[in-house]
């Protein structure tokens, strides 16, 4: 059986690829695009790991990590944040707040699925990762 990540971004082509990649690799994916609707939707699906962007509209990502961390259906997922700031403050932050796992855009295809494999290793992946030269860097925007 797969495992399930939920990836909450904003950002409709950032959304797209982690997901594309997510399930070429052998990962069952549910898009959320806004931070309001990722607490409802991650106790509906009930994922195996949420991976989450930091610059989300309405709320931060930070905000959405500590509620995430709150739930007592959800502190046990193992959180990836992915995002554009990239001072070791920041990741301080982000770690603070409950995330596991911290990745800077534009990110390494390499680096985003050894994170995810580090965070949730999947006997059911299939797939190797040929490099990062396919797909490119993801921006912020």
């Amino acid at each position: 059986m797969a495992k399930r990540v939920l990836v909450v971004e904003d950002n409709e082509l950032n959304l797209k690829l982690f997901c594309d990649l997510l399930r070429a690799h052998g990962f069952e994916t549910e898009p959320v695009r806004d931070g309001r609707e990722a607490v409802g939707r991650a106790r509906a699906f009930l994922p195996d790991l949420i991976i989450t962007d930091i610059q989300l509209p309405h709320m931060t990502g930070l905000e959405l990590i500590q509620m995430l961390k709150a739930d007592p259906r959800l502190r046990s997922v193992p959180i990836m944040a992915v995002t554009a700031y990239s001072g070791r403050d920041d990741e301080d932050r982000v770690r603070a707040a409950g995330a596991n796992a911290y990745v800077t855009k534009p990110i390494s295809v390499v680096r985003f699925v050894g994170e995810v494999r580090a965070l949730l290793p999947v006997e059911e992946a299939r797939g190797e990762i040929a490099g990062e030269s396919a797909d490119g860097p993801v921006r912020d925007g």
